[in-house]
């Protein structure tokens, strides 16, 4: 696939990383030559140097014959301007922009169409970190709480803790502790390692373990595998950005919230905008504030400003004045690693967020759902088979069956509104929603290959 990446930042590098390594023409547009000649001594990949919605600059990027354009600049009007572009005078098939602006996602519905704002598809990387917040809100003690199916299945991370039913027992126990739940491990990590999941897999204190089970079913396998943690109730949020303010948002009616702002006109907006959230000027590296506002009786203390320092600093403040758990937004994704686990539980990548968001519309055959894990090396994806035995490699066969690449796991099939925890002799029906776990995500193309419809195939 011919694909054109506008902006070489943190988003569209790490996108272009990916992308090259699956068999993918890349070309990547920027005005920072210095930033394109770093890209293109790390990667097989064409540059131009340009502003990204110039016409000629898109023309010499190779636009005429592109499949897709992917506008991930700084600015939300270079984006929407370069997919017009790209659609006036290109007929470019796909184009994809990334906005960020609550003016814009407002109207969405009004503005991204082709006689419009020809945008195919929109990624919101504000809405995508706030929705996955949520998520690890709603479930105390997880790592990681992916959706697939509409909801309906979920593939969670979670670290297994002294005092866990499992812990120091085989998988195949699962089965024996929940006999009338289903769940699959889909992939272990034991110090930063991959092993692979086996009925006679022992596991360990410490060890990440990545499981699918139907939604309604995971707070039950998250005792299996840790102590339940107590639901939450008391949150603080250090940032009243669109993401701070947007979680408060969601989270004011069911929990009780509070907000700390540096800018005060932003906090006085943010009071009057927020109707159960109680809203706070100040710092939240201030020991004597997160002491006022009672940080020690505090649940969840979320760090989401734009200052990675600053997050990682009033956080590990935060816990060692005895706040519970601790979850920081980090731009900086070699960050990530370095920072979750000790006094931070849990680093939270935006970018991460947007790649995944970009892989989804990007991956051949019909993939519905696409996370990028552990920095890109492993993914979980949500494919949809198609076709019928003669024309599908997947359809009326047993998992058992398939030639699935190495280290990948098929976890659970949604069918309707069913949802089938796999088995060796699960057979895939048409139509069926197939959740798979990659370790190796150099495998990708195998399993896209895997779920298209081929005519000829026999």
């Amino acid at each position: 696939m011919k694909i054109i990446i506008l902006g070489a930042g943190q988003v569209g590098a790490t996108l272009a990383e990916n992308l090259t390594s699956e068999e993918n023409e890349i070309t990547v547009v920027d005005i920072d030559a210095e930033k394109l000649h770093e890209l293109q001594d790390k990667l097989d990949l064409q540059v131009v140097c340009g502003h990204c919605s110039h016409p000629d600059v898109l023309r010499q990027a190779g636009a005429e014959d592109a499949d897709m354009l992917i506008a991930v600049t700084r600015s939300d009007e270079v984006n929407m301007m370069a997919c017009q572009v790209a659609y006036s005078i290109f007929s470019t098939p796909t184009k994809i922009a990334r906005i960020r602006s609550q003016q814009y996602l407002k109207y969405k519905e009004q503005l991204f169409h082709n006689h419009d704002l020809p945008v195919d598809h929109y990624i919101a990387p504000e809405q995508l970190v706030t929705q996955y917040i949520h998520r690890l809100i709603e479930y105390p003690g997880a790592l990681q709480v992916l959706e697939f199916a509409g909801g309906k299945v979920s593939l969670v991370a979670v670290k297994a803790y002294y005092g866990g039913s499992l812990v120091g027992y085989a998988l195949s126990a699962l089965k024996e502790h929940m006999p009338t739940v289903e769940t699959r491990v889909a992939a272990i990590y034991r110090k930063g390692q991959a092993i692979k999941p086996l009925g006679t897999t022992v596991i360990e204190a410490d060890d990440e373990v990545f499981f699918v089970a139907a939604s309604k079913h995971i707070r039950l396998v998250m005792n299996e595998l840790q102590k339940l943690e107590e639901s939450y109730k008391r949150i603080m949020i250090v940032g009243g950005g669109n993401i701070g303010a947007g979680l408060a948002r969601i989270l004011e009616t069911q929990y009780r919230v509070k907000l700390i702002e540096r800018n005060q006109k932003r906090a006085e907006y943010l009071s009057q905008r927020l109707e159960h959230t109680v809203v706070f000027t100040g710092d939240a590296s201030d020991q004597e504030l997160l002491a006022e506002e009672q940080i020690d009786q505090t649940d969840v203390f979320i760090a989401v400003t734009n200052d990675d320092e600053a997050n990682i600093m009033s956080a590990m403040l935060a816990k060692r004045m005895g706040a519970r758990k601790t979850m920081v937004l980090i731009q900086r994704s070699a960050y990530v690693d370095l920072v979750q686990g000790g006094e931070i539980d849990i680093a939270i990548s935006p970018q991460q967020a947007t790649i995944s968001a970009l892989l989804t519309h990007v991956r051949r055959a019909d993939i519905e759902n696409v996370y990028s894990l552990r920095r890109g090396a492993a993914e979980a994806i949500e494919a949809i088979a198609h076709g019928d035995e003669n024309s599908s490699k997947v359809v009326g066969r047993a998992i058992q069956e398939l030639k699935l690449p190495p280290r990948t796991t098929i976890g659970a099939i949604v069918r309707g509104n069913d949802v089938l925890i796999a088995h060796d002799d699960t057979v895939i029906n048409s139509n069926d929603h197939v959740i798979l776990f990659l370790v190796d995500k150099k495998h990708i193309t195998e399993v896209e290959k895997l779920f298209q419809v081929n005519a000829f195939f026999l």
